[in-house]
């Protein structure tokens, strides 16, 4: 079968609609899937729910859709390099879920693996646990954390056949693979596409069952967020 897709938006146009939830990979502006948020920004679609690590920077990534009031909530657990999100968070326009990193992988994991919930120590005793059942086992307190399941996945990769295997590389490989298995439709953009079996199987990431679309974006801009240049070394060294 194969999965590829012309564009972004002809991958889009059909699994999208208002108030989705829409998970999204990458970590700060690393391994995002530029193409597809823009074609998401471009589809006009509203009150969506993103699931992410965090939401881009301004006018970049998920910043986007922030700035065009397409997001409604934000689940995610990092929102300190973006000004309009802490801008409508603070004055009441956007929804924010606060999650800890590793929780929100694990229930973006548990969601694609068929786990509805499970309990962790994370967040016991602070704003995160408040509404949350609390369990005891072995005289330590935990509490649920329910699993999350997407309406719409959205991931880049590196390299990907035309059955949709994935396959990450190097830091990329951060929320993608657990972004990608907790869509009930995952669209991942790739920077090479390649015929089926020339993909060795041991370097799969994700297998292409979980993956329904693939766009191709041969020369992504991969922005850096934060520019850090060593100053010049003093003295002798």
């Amino acid at each position: 079968m194969n999965k590829v897709y012309a564009s972004a938006a002809e991958a889009l146009r059909d699994v999208v609609s208002d108030g989705q939830t829409v998970a999204v990979g990458g970590f700060g502006l690393c391994g995002i899937p530029e193409q597809l948020i823009l074609a998401l920004r471009d589809s006009g679609v509203k009150g969506l729910t993103a699931v992410s690590n965090n939401a881009g920077v301004d006018g970049w990534g998920l910043g986007l859709l922030l700035e065009t009031r397409q997001i409604r909530k934000m689940i995610s657990s990092y929102v300190g390099e973006n000004k309009e999100f802490e801008r409508q968070y603070l004055s009441g326009e956007l929804e924010l879920e606060f999650t800890p990193q590793g929780t929100l992988a694990e229930r973006m994991r548990a969601g694609g693996a068929g786990i509805p919930g499970f309990y962790t120590k994370t967040g016991v005793g602070t704003l995160v646990a408040e509404g949350k059942e609390h369990k005891d086992f072995g005289g330590e307190e935990y509490i649920l954390e329910r699993c999350i399941v997407a309406d719409l996945s959205l991931v880049k990769a590196w390299k990907a056949d035309k059955a949709g295997n994935l396959v990450y590389r190097k830091t990329a490989r951060n929320f993608n693979p657990v972004a990608a298995t907790c869509g009930k439709v995952t669209v991942a953009e790739v920077e090479e596409i390649v015929e089926v079996g020339e993909l060795d199987p041991d370097h799969v990431d994700t297998p292409g069952i979980f993956v329904q679309r693939v766009v191709l974006n041969a020369t992504p801009e991969k922005r850096i967020e934060q520019r850090t240049v060593r100053g010049e070394m003093m003295g002798d060294g």
